[in-house]
């Protein structure tokens, strides 16, 4: 697996919250970290595509698949080197392997492998029963139901 992708190993118990946008991901990764007084790894995409709208009005391409996961990979380890007992990562790289397959009907190998590869002790599969919440990223509010049954079927499936 290519070096940038490759996820740290740490005595520390690794939580990944996995589902769909607007499903309170965030919201519960910032919860149960506060809760354990630990880290919690925010979702790199979020930054990297609001100022990607920000400074030139254009949304996500499949292009924007790797560097995310560079990005999210680097979150990751550098929060695992503060972590008390438990990391809480609002998202991962299966998440955006999913999220490629679902917009672009692709993934790239590279994130396909690393994803694959990513090990956690634990995921919470967070549904669509909180309201869809709008934003500058945000662009599907409806057929939500498909897109947790895509992401339900990887969780199993993996």
């Amino acid at each position: 697996m290519e070096e940038n992708l490759k996820q740290q190993q740490a005595d520390i118990i690794k939580i990944a919250m996995f589902g769909p946008e607007s499903t309170g991901k965030t919201t519960l990764a910032i919860q149960l970290a506060n809760h354990y007084k630990t880290a919690w790894v925010p979702e790199f995409a979020r930054d990297y595509l609001q100022k990607k709208w920000d400074q030139k009005q254009q949304i996500c391409t499949v292009d924007d698949m790797l560097p995310i996961s560079y990005g999210q990979t680097t979150l990751e380890n550098e929060k695992l080197l503060i972590a008390n007992k438990y990391l809480f990562c609002d998202t991962n790289l299966m998440v955006t392997k999913v999220f490629s397959e679902v917009y672009y009907d692709y993934c790239d190998p590279l994130l396909n492998k690393a994803a694959q590869e990513h090990d956690y002790d634990l995921f919470f599969l967070t549904d669509i029963d909180v309201p869809w919440e709008k934003d500058d990223l945000r662009d599907r509010p409806q057929g939500r139901e498909s897109v947790f049954t895509v992401f339900k079927k990887s969780l199993i499936r993996f």
